[in-house]
């Protein structure tokens, strides 16, 4: 399986650490899926700062080529979070940089590129909504993470990014189940193939509109230690993506409930692992510290 991360990258500065990791969800969903196997690469846009030096060096030395990406001059985005029993807490972001004030397109051959991979990944804070169209028109699969906040959840919102989407994910920590279920079904009114909603340790969901499928959290077992909850949930949804894939599922191969429910437990499976990471993967260094040299 070939996985493109499409969009968004970020340091994710952890004030109560004193340390900066690499990440993004667009960044994130590939590195996972690197590391469940699938040749995966990233298309984004790096500020000519230090800190986009950093994380170009930490994804590439993930295992995740970036040389299709581009640098732009600009600074990159931070978030500011701190964990609190385990739990990642966000503080605050700088709005995300040259990443998001001057986003990646599908110009200049990158179109051509995207359409090369099975599976072309992005999300809300990629600024990709004009571009999912031109990836719908190819025969490769797309999976568009809509967050958590309110406003990527309106009708309009939807009808913007669901047509162009085999899969749109949604964090539905909180919400019941019929709550959460109603989010999921007009997600697929609105044109999403597939619609999966992660609730943490309340486990996940999943319809196409027809099918409904749960399965409950991997929890930590006696003697492991929960390290920080960053990126589980783009762990969860690599997981999925690639045992479902590896299912048969395409654009025109509706995946059967089996085969829903066997991806919702290798998401499981891939979010369990996740918890006992640092950051989203690591490769962390001293806020302020230069690129280590072992990453170039």
């Amino acid at each position: 399986m070939r996985v493109l991360g499409f969009g968004d990258n970020i340091v994710d500065r952890f004030l109560d650490r004193g340390v900066d990791y690499p990440g993004g969800n667009a960044v994130n969903v590939a590195v996972y899926a690197h590391r469940l196997g699938a040749d995966a690469d990233y298309l984004g846009v790096f500020g000519d700062d230090d800190a986009g030096s950093f994380l170009r060096a930490a994804i590439e030395d993930a295992g995740v080529g970036t040389t299709r990406s581009l640098t732009r001059a600009g600074e990159s985005g931070v978030s500011s979070l701190r964990v609190v029993d385990g739990d990642r807490v966000f503080l605050g972001w700088n709005g995300g940089g040259v990443t998001v004030s001057d986003p990646i397109d599908l110009d200049a051959g990158r179109e051509q590129y995207a359409a090369g991979f099975d599976l072309v990944h992005s999300s809300v804070y990629s600024r990709t909504e004009s571009q999912l169209p031109r990836l719908r028109a190819h025969d490769v699969l797309v999976s568009f993470d809509l967050s958590s906040e309110a406003e990527f959840r309106s009708a309009a919102y939807l009808d913007r990014v669901a047509p162009s989407a085999d899969l749109v994910l949604l964090s539905c920590a909180g919400l019941a189940d019929g709550e959460a279920w109603a989010l999921l079904d007009e997600a697929v009114h609105r044109g999403a193939g597939l619609a999966l909603g992660t609730r943490g340790t309340d486990g996940a969901l999943v319809t196409d509109g027809r099918e409904r499928r749960t399965a409950p959290a991997h929890l930590l077992a006696e003697g492991e230690q929960l390290v920080d909850t960053m990126g589980c949930g783009d762990a969860f949804l690599a997981g999925f993506l690639v045992a479902l894939h590896g299912a048969g599922w395409r654009r025109d191969r509706r995946p059967s409930g089996a085969a829903l429910q066997r991806a919702l437990e290798a998401g499981a499976d891939a979010a369990h692992d996740q918890c006992l990471v640092e950051g989203a993967f690591a490769r962390g260094r001293r806020s302020g510290d230069p690129v280590p040299a072992s990453m170039w």
